[in-house]
């Protein structure tokens, strides 16, 4: 973990509302900010924030210094703390400097290859309106982090100071543009020879060779390139100050002119830093689109400034104009004079006006045409799709690789069909998808999925990562982790393999699990569906024949096989009598009044004559088909081709739920998602969780169902039939 004191070169520039509002700005991601604290303020919102803070800076007038306090607190790349440890550090690391009581807006990051915190605070007290500065803050929060990851455990860094400021900011420039600066040339190329030099001659003569010189500046010396670029000499080590220097050599001496060399050995030339990748001419691109930016803004200023210039001039030419009329008049001093005053003003309000409208017009052309550092440039072109600049990025000496909780393979497909949504895209070259709302981090090596991920989510990065590399997987990380990717690969049913042999033990071990549960669901359902029941009645002994049907959610309706005595009568519900084909019959007319229990049917010899005209009731509810023979054959065949093609889909887009058959659990409640029609059967769709379940209707219930909104709440009872408002069918 390492925190850091963000100063601000210019105290104009010091505004905590722009900080704020650039902490807490989504800028077109989903994956930016974590989370936004607001504390020691009356209101927990950022925006009523600001201005409580602008008016206790307001109260402190006699402070010059920056007001605001930009804290930045990193972490190594995959460590990943919980949003109760972020809170605790937070806290810790401003009571440590300071600032417990402080007023402070504090935001989570996390679209870039390192989780960070940006805290906003206000450096004048909220009661006292006294300003506190923390005196060597830097050495502070060095002995404040060593504390905190030992407590809780994170990533030990080391805090030593080894280096002086100029070199930590040329050290985070080379990082963050990604061009070599001088002062990390020198280091890298002469800074052995410019120690051995022992007298001013030899030393000027070592800074001839490499392209560089050596001349005094105010009270100090500084070091110059040919292209102009200059660093201070002391910047290169404690010992190369003009005193230490003086102290060694005496006096300082001019390089003389004779040692003017134009052709040294080797110079200082802005250039990518060091990466594995060959990036000349990408770098020349680079080059080239620059030019042509500052070409192209240098023209669209020069005619803004000629617009500003004739309005100007225009205002004048009509306030002189109105001078001399006023001259021409006849009338008192004082009506004049008046005139006079009232045309300056106007034409005052005039420039002014044109003033404004010039200056956000160059602010305009300045963010069109923005010039762009060597790393933001392959960053922007990555995320247009150049494979070649993100290469570019991946081979940066600095991208070292996801860590953490990673699936990655040992081979690479040639052909993939990831179809996720891009969020953005890191200076290490790391892509960050958004499937759905699982984020995957993508370095082209191994994927990375975030915090409170899924078992669908890790579905998805499985299924990504079969695409990406093949069958073969490695997965890394804890064992809670590994435990979770095994469970998942395993409910999916995924034809993958694990390198890892115990992984690969514990996946088998719970497919196997999952498959003998199915088959004895399967075993049940199949004894249940070929019971039969024998049937007693009046009037002789009558043994009818009849089936349980099971339907997708396990519902069972009990239908008689034959009647006997009765020839061309099918099953109730399946086949009417030849009076009662094609239209609807009443509950009286059908060959099943009452169903007391399973083993029990009465049929027709069993009801007097006068039991249906007394509406006698049924214990059960009676599900009727109106469509004909076969309608649950042929509602299964058409669940079973709706599911089989969403799941297809769903190994190419990954925000396609889960499709499985209807099975009764909640108490039948389930939320309504819509209704389709495939192959002349209607079905309806009810979402549980993450998984959408596909239940055959008739055309009746379809109806009925298209008065209800997607997203309300149904019941489906335990024999299939989906109760709404009013009836139930």
């Amino acid at each position: 973990m390492i925190a850091k004191h963000v100063a601000m070169n210019s105290v104009r520039k010091s505004d905590f509302a722009e900080l704020v509002k650039y902490i807490t700005d989504e800028q077109e991601k989903n994956e930016r900010v974590g989370y936004v604290l607001v504390t020691n303020c009356q209101s927990d919102r950022p925006d009523a924030a600001i201005l409580e803070v602008i008016n206790t800076q307001g109260k402190n007038t006699r402070a010059t210094s920056d007001k605001t306090f930009h804290l930045l607190v990193s972490f190594p790349s995959g460590e990943e703390p919980d949003e109760s440890v972020l809170k605790a550090i937070e806290g810790r690391l401003c009571d440590g400097l300071g600032y417990g009581e402080h007023q402070r807006v504090s935001a989570v990051h996390t679209d870039t290859d390192n989780l960070h915190i940006h805290i906003a605070i206000n450096k004048i007290h909220p009661t006292r309106y006294t300003i506190h500065d923390p005196y060597y803050s830097h050495k502070t929060l060095g002995q404040l982090c060593e504390k905190l990851e030992q407590e809780y455990g994170l990533t030990l860094v080391n805090h030593k100071a080894k280096n002086t400021r100029s070199e930590n900011n040329a050290t985070d420039m080379e990082h963050h543009a990604g061009i070599e600066s001088l002062l990390g040339w020198i280091k890298r190329e002469c800074y052995d020879q410019i120690q051995g030099a022992q007298s001013w001659a030899e030393l000027h003569q070592v800074m001839q060779v490499n392209g560089l010189s050596l001349h005094e500046r105010g009270n100090g010396l500084v070091i110059t390139a040919m292209d102009g670029t200059t660093v201070k000499a002391s910047s290169i080590g404690r010992d190369y100050s003009k005193n230490k220097l003086e102290s060694r050599f005496g006096v300082f001496e001019p390089s003389p002119e004779k040692m003017k060399n134009d052709h040294p050995a080797k110079k200082y030339e802005q250039k990518p830093m060091r990466s594995r990748a060959n990036t000349v001419e990408l770098y020349a691109r680079y080059k080239n689109e620059l030019s042509a930016i500052t070409l192209s803004r240098a023209e669209e200023l020069s005619r803004a400034i000629k617009l500003k210039n004739r309005l100007i001039e225009d205002a004048k030419r009509s306030g002189r104009l109105k001078r001399t009329a006023i001259k021409l008049i006849k009338g008192q001093r004082i009506v004049k004079k008046i005139l006079y005053a009232e045309t300056s003003k106007t034409l005052k309000g005039k420039i002014s006006k044109v003033n404004q409208q010039y200056s956000k017009e160059r602010q305009k052309i300045y963010n069109k045409y923005k010039r762009r550092a060597w790393a933001d440039w392959l960053k922007e072109k990555a995320t247009e799709g150049d494979q070649e600049a993100l290469s570019a990025l991946r081979a940066r000496l600095v991208a070292l690789g996801l860590k953490g909780d990673t699936v990655s393979g040992t081979g690479w497909q040639t052909k993939q069909r990831i179809q996720a949504e891009q969020d953005s895209i890191t200076k290490k070259g790391t892509i960050i998808y958004r499937v759905g709302r699982t984020i995957v981090r993508d370095d082209g090596e191994r994927l990375k999925v975030g915090r409170g991920v899924t078992q669908s989510g890790l579905q998805t990065v499985l299924i990504m990562a079969v695409e990406r590399y093949g069958q073969q997987i490695k997965v890394n990380g804890t064992s809670d982790f590994k435990e979770q990717i095994a469970q998942a690969a395993a409910a999916a049913k995924l034809p993958i393999t694990f390198d890892d042999t115990a992984l690969e033990r514990r996946r088998q071990e719970i497919l196997h699990s999952i498959t003998t549960k199915e088959h004895d669901n399967e075993q049940r359902r199949a004894n249940v569906n070929r019971g039969r029941i024998n049937r007693g009645g009046n009037g002789g002994s009558q043994f009818t024949s009849t089936r349980v049907i099971e339907s997708i959610g396990g519902s069972r309706s009990i239908l008689p096989e034959r009647f006997t005595g009765k020839p061309d009568i099918s099953r109730v519900g399946r086949k009417p009598p030849p009076e009662s084909q094609n239209r609807l019959r009443g509950l009286s007319e059908l060959g099943v009044v009452r169903i007391a229990s399973r083993s029990e049917v009465l049929l027709p010899g069993h009801v007097p004559g006068h039991l249906g005209q007394q509406g006698t009731q049924s214990d059960n509810s009676l599900r009727r088909d109106v469509f004909g023979s076969g309608i649950v054959t042929a509602g299964q065949a058409a669940a079973e081709k709706y599911i089989a093609e969403r799941e297809n889909k769903r190994l190419i887009l990954y925000d396609i739920p889960k499709h499985t058959h209807y099975h009764y659990i909640n108490d039948g409640a389930s939320v309504f998602a819509g209704t389709r029609h495939v192959d002349k059967q209607f079905l309806a769709l009810l979402k549980n969780g993450d998984e959408v379940m596909v239940l055959p209707i008739d055309e009746a219930t379809t109806q009925r169902l298209k008065r209800i909104a997607v997203g309300d709440t149904i019941t489906v009872t335990i024999n299939g039939s989906i109760k709404t408002k009013g009836r139930s069918r």
